[in-house]
């Protein structure tokens, strides 16, 4: 398998004035050619340093893609520094001189003379012709003393061009490269939720040890846990082939833990069990900043299964909605107790088959019932479950785990519902 390293140029990245998409994109493009990138570098508009950059890479991997520095202003290095760093002298194309010329033509414009270093290339290059703009590409291949041969592109850093210019030049000269000898890399994601991502990870067996095939790396955002299985082949089936045996590992020894595969959210699993369920849902949430309602509403929900949810500012505003004088005082009752309260009697008032209800939180100033826990309550027919979770960990993160806690409670819920039906 052939092995790349992607180096992004600019004092714009450097200094993150700017976000390096380009390397993004390209690592996708290289994926999806069997290609394994080992680094991404990102240095700036230095000489010196550009040139250690690109002997390195030259003597590290078989592919280097650039990005950036081809401009015609004193900043714009990488030609200069592709150029010193193979020790080969710069020399001007005509044919991309007069490319540049003709662009400014068209244009009706002047070119001014500083331009005329767009069309110089260290001896020995391609072009890679840049239709649209005035920064030609480069292409370049070297051989190092006692290693394989070493193939460098240099791309514009303006994503419309670099795109066009792959897509037009850049892929097409890889694939004859790579021949008959092309594989595929093909990714599958499992999503997980309900557990840490150092428990997870005991709980699959050397899965996700180095050196084996397929690849299991994990990832976790915002509490959800992404297991990524990579596999390598001649053909997609190939891979699909591979990696199924350890999918159904996962399965087996995640369980209900699994909610999801692909790019389907809790939130997208809920809408699906609510339509084969035919059962109705509302929500109702204390502060939080609506992240149940926000998620639920613009997901593929349809309004046959959610049909309302709303959000509480503070515990006080419970009561003008759900006044019961046999009840007393919402807010006089411990967390656990208030949303086994609301969800109750929601149930009825908003004429709905479900009621989901996330209580306040317990950083919440207005509430004095505080217990470091965020609770959660589950009213369908005449039953009421209630949860809770301890509210700690990273500031980011503490109201969409709450948020997440809650609807896989709904989501557990509604399996079990389901499977029930079945039976």
């Amino acid at each position: 398998m052939l092995t790349a390293e992607i180096v992004a140029i600019g004092d714009e990245l450097t200094s993150g004035q700017r976000l390096d998409t380009n390397s993004q994109w390209i690592s996708q493009q290289l994926a999806d050619l069997g290609i394994r990138v080992l680094l991404h570098t990102t240095v700036a508009d230095d000489l010196e340093t550009g040139i250690q950059v690109i002997r390195q890479a030259l003597q590290r991997v078989d592919l280097v893609i650039c990005t950036g520095g081809l401009g015609p202003t004193a900043d714009d290095l990488t030609r200069e520094t592709i150029a010193r760093a193979t020790e080969r002298p710069l020399q001007q194309d005509d044919e991309a001189l007069a490319h540049i010329e003709n662009l400014f033509r068209a244009r009706n414009r002047k070119m001014p003379q500083r331009n005329t270093i767009q069309a110089m290339f260290p001896e020995g290059s391609l072009v890679v012709p840049n239709p649209h703009g005035s920064a030609p590409g480069i292409e370049l291949t070297i051989y190092p003393d006692n290693s394989d041969p070493a193939r460098i592109f240099a791309l514009p850093g303006v994503p419309a061009e670099m795109v066009e210019m792959w897509n037009a030049t850049v892929q097409p000269r890889i694939l004859v490269q790579i021949g008959d000898q092309r594989t595929l890399t093909v990714h599958h994601l499992v999503k997980c939720f309900g557990v840490g991502e150092s428990d997870l990870e005991q709980m699959l067996p050397d899965l996700i040890a180095r050196g084996r095939q397929p690849t299991v790396g994990i990832t976790v955002s915002k509490a959800t846990i992404t297991l990524r299985i990579s596999a390598t082949g001649s053909t997609e089936a190939a891979c699909r082939t591979l990696m199924q045996g350890t999918i159904n590992t996962i399965h087996d020894c995640l369980g209900d833990l699994v909610f999801a595969e692909g790019e389907l959210e809790l939130q997208h699993v809920v809408h699906d069990l609510l339509k084969e369920t035919g059962l109705t849902l509302a929500t109702i949430e204390c502060g939080n900043s609506g992240l149940l309602t926000n998620w639920l509403s613009e997901s593929r929900l349809d309004p046959t299964s959610y049909q309302e949810g709303l959000v509480i500012g503070r515990p006080s505003r419970f009561e003008p909605l759900w006044k019961d004088p046999n009840l007393g005082s919402l807010t006089s009752q411990p967390a656990e107790q208030l949303v086994h309260t609301v969800a109750q009697h929601a149930l009825a008032k908003l004429a709905t088959d479900i009621v989901l209800v996330l209580g306040p939180e317990p950083t919440d100033q207005s509430w004095t019932h505080s217990d470091d826990r965020i609770h959660y309550a589950l009213a369908i027919g005449d039953q009421v479950s209630c949860k809770s979770s301890p509210y700690s960990g990273h500031p980011a993160i503490l109201r969409a785990r709450s948020a997440k806690q809650a609807l896989n409670h709904l989501r557990l819920t509604l399996l079990a519902l389901s499977s029930e039906a079945a039976d």
